[in-house]
């Protein structure tokens, strides 16, 4: 019983407790409402004072501008206003001013009518005078003025005349005397030394043993070297000497090259020969090519293809009457630039011209044509400039002039060829009758290449072996012979000396 009571008791005090609790919670929550939305009024006053405050200051912010924009348009009115006034003093001005210039102008075509007029009475009474003139002479003005002129040729003609032969002769003097000035001063700015090529070059030798040696067994060394070479050579008696004979100047200078590095070889055998002299061709080559830009560069000429400057390097062991033709045409040029200097001529197409004057003569013997004719097609070809062409075409007159450096070309190749002791014309002849020799000669099919040798005593005919029979040897030997005797001029005899030969090469791998 008095747990139950007790039980009782405890339910009793918990659901007290509850109950205060609840009504404790109660009061809080409702003390902390009351205190939130005291806080909150006090917010929305403080935000409309401040919006207030924003209002106020944005107003008279507002009216400050206001009150300045009000005041930069009055400013701006008066301004239209002051530009107003200036446009119409300036319109009043300038009608002012177009008022004046038309009574200027009717002014002035008053006084153009009134001098038109005066200009007529004037000329009226200029020709009643010739009229007047012209009825009391009888004569009309043309007969007055022809009369006239007669009276006063008639009457001066001896003074005349004795004038304009003074005036002729003195010009013609005058110019003939600066010429001659011309040509002397450039001579002497220009006094090369000259000297004749000869057709034979010595090719010395450490010793005498070597000349057995390059003629080799029965000969056999002397004739693939000959062969080979295109040259002939000369062994005699002389002492440390071997002569190599030719009219080719490129072909002796191979033979040299060739012979020279033989004997330093030490190894003289046809088939050393073969390639050596091979050697020596590429070799020359190179000469050729710096010979040739050597001569550019020395004339200042720096526009030619490259191709036109290989060619022109073969001029190095070119001959025109015993003259170098390269030294010769570089000669030419250092001429040609300083005429052209004093006429005032074009010097670079001067000196152009005048150092490929003679280009054709590097290829003559192996195309057809003058060397002037072969000289046009080689600088067509590669790109040379017309006016060159034209300078160049005629030094030999074959071609009329057509520029004043054309005429500057042929008077510096006159002056370079007419130097004492340059050129020599026997042996200019002498060498043409040897390429008639050779050409004659590889006209004929079937020959690969042939040689004048002994001073054109003497022409040596390779033929190729498949195309030509020992038969067929032997009949064209005799129409070589032939036509030799039929075309040519020549003292004594010529030996046709016709040479086939089978070769057969195999490798060994």
């Amino acid at each position: 019983m008095s747990e139950t009571i007790i039980i009782l008791s405890g339910v009793g005090i918990l659901l007290f407790g509850l109950g205060a609790g609840y009504y404790i919670r109660m009061t809080v929550a409702l003390g902390k409402k009351k205190s939130l939305e005291l806080d909150i009024k006090q917010m929305l006053m403080t935000a409309k004072e401040e919006a207030q405050k924003i209002m106020d200051e944005a107003k008279k912010k507002s009216d400050e501008k206001l009150a300045e924009l009000r005041e930069e348009e009055k400013k701006k009115e008066e301004e239209f206003k002051e530009r107003e006034k200036r446009l119409a003093k300036k319109d009043e001005f300038l009608d002012t001013r177009q008022l004046e210039i038309d009574k200027e102008a009717e002014n002035i075509k008053q006084k153009v009518e009134e001098v038109k007029k005066i200009q007529e009475r004037v000329e009226g009474i200029e020709e009643e005078k010739r009229k007047e003139l012209e009825r009391t002479a009888k004569l009309s003005e043309e007969e007055a003025r022809a009369e006239l002129l007669r009276e006063i040729e008639k009457k001066y003609e001896e003074d005349l005349m004795v004038r304009m032969q003074k005036l002729e002769s003195g010009s013609a003097e005058k110019l003939e005397n600066r010429a001659r000035e011309i040509i002397t001063t450039s001579i002497q700015r220009l006094a090369s030394s000259t000297a004749s090529e000869l057709m034979t070059t010595t090719v010395n030798l450490p010793n005498n043993e070597i000349k057995g040696k390059v003629i080799g067994k029965e000969g056999r060394n002397i004739r693939a070297f000959e062969r080979a070479a295109g040259v002939e050579l000369i062994v005699d008696d002389t002492p440390g000497s071997i002569i190599i004979s030719s009219f080719d100047p490129v072909r002796r200078q191979v033979a040299r090259l060739a012979l020279e590095n033989l004997i330093l070889d030490g190894r003289i055998q046809p088939a050393k020969i073969e390639e050596l002299v091979e050697k020596a061709r590429e070799d020359i080559n190179k000469i050729i090519k710096e010979k040739g830009e050597q001569a550019v560069y020395e004339c200042g000429i720096f526009n030619f293809d490259p191709r036109i400057v290989a060619i022109l390097g073969r001029l190095y062991f070119r001959t025109s009457y015993g003259q170098n033709v390269l030294q010769h045409s570089i000669e030419m040029a250092h001429i040609a630039g300083m005429i052209a200097e004093e006429l005032g001529a074009d010097v670079a197409v001067a000196k152009a011209g005048a150092l490929v004057h003679d280009i054709g003569k590097a290829l003559d013997h192996e195309v057809q044509g003058t060397h002037v004719e072969i000289g046009i097609r080689i600088l067509q070809k590669f790109g040379a400039d017309e006016k060159v062409i034209t300078a160049m075409k005629s030094h030999h007159e074959d071609y009329p002039y057509e520029s004043l450096e054309a005429v500057i070309v042929q008077t510096a190749d006159a002056i370079s060829g007419g130097r004492p002791g340059a050129r020599r014309d026997s042996v200019e002849n002498y060498l043409k009758r040897l390429q008639d020799l050779e050409a004659i000669a590889g006209g004929f099919p079937g020959v690969e290449k042939s040689y004048a040798l002994s001073a054109g005593r003497e022409i040596r005919i390779f033929v190729t072996p498949e195309k030509v029979s020992d038969a067929e040897a032997k009949i064209m030997a005799r129409d070589i012979a032939l036509k030799i005797e039929q075309e040519l001029k020549y003292p004594g005899e010529i030996k046709v000396t016709l040479i086939r030969e089978n070769r057969v090469i195999e490798y060994a791998r």
